[in-house]
């Protein structure tokens, strides 16, 4: 496999032209190890990438075409040995089998792979599961909960924006037996940057701008996601994990903010005591800032760090979570899943 330089290790992004393949591409273009080596689209006609966002005009590394190229699966694996895709959840299912053929691992960033049992898929995305081989082989890639089942992987499903902040906040007082594991309420909102770079009307300024607005209540995709990590996480409560999630979209463009309340599970429960539990759970992960006061969007966003603080209010635990929903909610996430599959500092070009 060609490389620039033996230090430099080649990637492709296939789908770059999003909201997340943007955030993704200027995270490559810092990387000390990681190089964007092809950036594949499935559009009939080329797009310039520079002209696409002209925000990465004279950032690009050399060697890097302006203009994205076809999906080539064999063209991939002749100059990269990872992939991002950046693509909708079918699409993904018909790339990543190719690639994952050709010997190409792969961080997939869509839904396509999250969600372990194809029925629950089906009832979250309303069609069969394509690739039942690939689901089974996927590895779910929440690194601060789940990092030593990543040794080995090669393909890597890069978790929801929503499920990451939820899960990060949620599962270590439920692992710990400090919250009722059918009791988390999600009260949940996001930057508009969400939804995707495809234009849609209730995303316009004149819709969303000056607006608050709920979506999604009980049927969002990302509820079954936030279960499933919490049941992975606390085994022994894996049978009564019951989670209400409540989306909201924000006039912001990115960011999200979880206001999250729980039941405790004991009496005398006080807030060092869910405080201390945070603490201990993330002392040796940077990303997660445990707070002593409830974060704001603004503190995480353009960072891939969630913040996240959590005390006793009315006999109930209250936790706040803030997270950017481009970054740790996705591009940021899947960069750090990328290092730890290649062997690298987890934390190399995250920030």
């Amino acid at each position: 496999m060609p490389e620039t330089a033996p230090s430099q290790i080649p990637v492709a992004v296939v789908g770059p032209t999003g909201y997340t393949g943007l955030e993704l591409i200027e995270l490559l273009c810092r990387h000390p190890r990681l190089r964007p080596a092809y950036l594949a689209s499935a559009r009939a006609e080329p797009a310039r990438m520079t002209r696409e966002f002209p925000r990465l005009a004279g950032r690009l590394p050399a060697g890097l075409a302006p203009d994205t190229e076809p999906i080539n699966h064999d063209a991939i694996a002749g100059r990269c040995r990872l992939a991002f895709l950046c693509l909708p959840h079918e699409a993904a299912m018909e790339h990543a089998p190719q690639l994952l053929r050709r010997g190409v691992k792969v961080v997939d960033l869509s839904a396509a792979y999250r969600l372990k049992d194809p029925a629950v898929y089906a009832a979250a995305y309303g069609h069969a599961h394509t690739d039942p081989a690939g689901l089974a082989r996927a590895v779910y890639g929440l690194p601060e909960l789940f990092g030593q089942r990543l040794s080995g992987a090669a393909l890597v499903a890069n978790p929801g924006c929503y499920p990451t902040a939820a899960a990060l906040t949620i599962a270590p007082l439920l692992r710990d037996g400090l919250a009722e594991p059918s009791s988390p309420i999600v009260y949940a909102a996001s930057g508009v940057s969400g939804a995707g770079r495809e234009p849609k009307p209730h995303l316009t300024l004149a819709e969303a701008g000056e607006n608050f607005s709920a979506y999604g209540i009980g049927v969002h995709r990302h509820q079954p996601e936030i279960e499933q990590s919490l049941r992975w996480a606390a085994p022994d409560q894996a049978a009564a994990v019951r989670v209400l999630f409540l989306p909201h979209l924000l006039p912001i463009e990115r960011g999200i903010l979880e206001t999250i309340v729980l039941e405790p599970a004991r009496a005398g429960l006080t807030t060092a005591d869910v405080t201390d539990t945070l603490r201990r759970a993330y002392a040796g992960h940077p990303l997660v800032v445990v707070r002593d006061e409830a974060p704001a969007v603004r503190d995480a966003q353009r960072t891939a760090r969630v913040h996240v603080n959590a005390r006793l209010v009315g006999g109930r635990i209250v936790a706040v979570a803030a997270i950017d929903n481009l970054a740790k909610g996705a591009a940021a996430q899947a960069v750090q899943n990328a290092n730890i599959l290649m062997g690298i500092d987890p934390l190399a070009g995250v920030e």
